[in-house]
């Protein structure tokens, strides 16, 4: 069933998916590197991937395989959707990407070999109880667009998409956390961030992510890395948001800041660049930076990610508003 948005929340639906796999190739150029000036940052070839530079890594791309499922389906809520996305992660392990996590990759790995998805995450996360990397965070871009505005449906998915691989509590409450963000932020066009989500979490979780956040928009950007741990990268995320939202151009300076705290540079932008964009809209990314993004699929181009995300967020896609999207953004 189609669904009909205004040219600005469509707009806005498009930039969190175009936002995350921009800040993932920006991102790629600095990978596990140190800090750098953010006014120095600009796409480069990926320092691990050793990809072009504009090509996504591995949060891209499994995003994309929940974006799939999105606009298929229309919706992320079902048995046959999660049993999707946890087959096209599969699908992408097996064409042997350079930039795997090592939690990710043991998880597909064990999948790949026939176990079930969410047995082998399940058996992984046993093993070592404690791990709570931010592999299911980067990817949460598109979990908001099938279901915008629909709470308890935006709740129950962004848990269910993260524990495919990634089932701590703590990686399931930081993805709660970033897709009521972004479903708020393409709805209405304010940036209230992760804040917003505290009353969606279980009532004994909720000081303490409230203190994380106060550090994320008190302490400098700078102060969060290693940034692997999720609870960091979402700090990292939205404390590069947050310095630079009162700037002329907050998209850009967002993703700069991100980038330029070091380490897992790509996956911090991505996270950063799915929430900025769905404030921001698409329109406002650079396209210098929008017109050479590729990867896996290798066929994908920006103009693809933009589709799959309309259709996502409306249902059936009309050529008309297809015709529409094309003029704003000079394809």
């Amino acid at each position: 069933m189609a669904v009909v948005l205004s040219h600005d929340v469509l707009n806005r639906a498009i930039g969190a998916v175009l936002g995350g796999a921009v800040g993932d190739a920006l991102g790629a150029g600095y990978e596990f590197g140190p800090p750098v000036n953010p006014a120095s940052v600009t796409m480069r070839p990926g320092t691990l991937t050793l990809a072009p530079a504009g090509h996504w890594t591995d949060d891209t791309a499994m995003a994309i395989a929940i974006l799939e499922s999105a606009a298929t389906l229309g919706t992320l809520s079902t048995v046959e959707a999660t049993s999707r996305v946890g087959e096209r992660f599969v699908e992408w392990y097996r064409s042997s990407p350079s930039d795997v996590g090592v939690h990710t990759r043991t998880v597909l790995e064990r999948a790949e070999r026939g176990q079930s998805i969410t047995d082998a995450a399940n058996e992984v996360q046993a093993l070592n109880p404690t791990s709570a990397g931010n592999g299911s965070l980067m990817r949460t871009g598109p979990v908001a667009l099938a279901h915008l505005g629909d709470r308890e449906a935006l709740v129950s998915t962004a848990r269910a998409m993260s524990s495919l691989t990634h089932p701590s509590e703590l990686c399931a409450e930081a993805c709660v956390l970033w897709t009521l963000a972004i479903d708020h932020a393409i709805r209405t066009g304010e940036l209230i961030g992760p804040r917003l989500g505290l009353d969606a979490l279980p009532e004994e979780r909720r000081a303490q992510w409230s203190t994380l956040l106060d550090e994320a928009e008190r302490l400098p950007t700078v102060s969060f890395t290693p940034n692997g741990y999720v609870v960091t990268a979402l700090q990292a995320a939205w404390s590069a948001i947050y310095a630079t939202r009162e700037q002329d151009t907050p998209f850009e300076a967002a993703l700069r800041l991100a980038v330029s705290i070091g380490d897992d540079t790509d996956t911090v932008a991505a996270i950063a660049g799915s929430l900025v964009g769905a404030w921001c809209g698409g329109t406002v990314i650079p396209r210098s930076w929008r017109q050479g993004l590729a990867g896996w699929p290798h066929v994908y181009r920006d103009v693809d990610l933009m589709r799959l995300a309309m259709q996502a967020a409306m249902g059936n896609l009309e050529d008309d508003s297809w015709s529409q999207i094309v003029s704003w953004y000079d394809i």
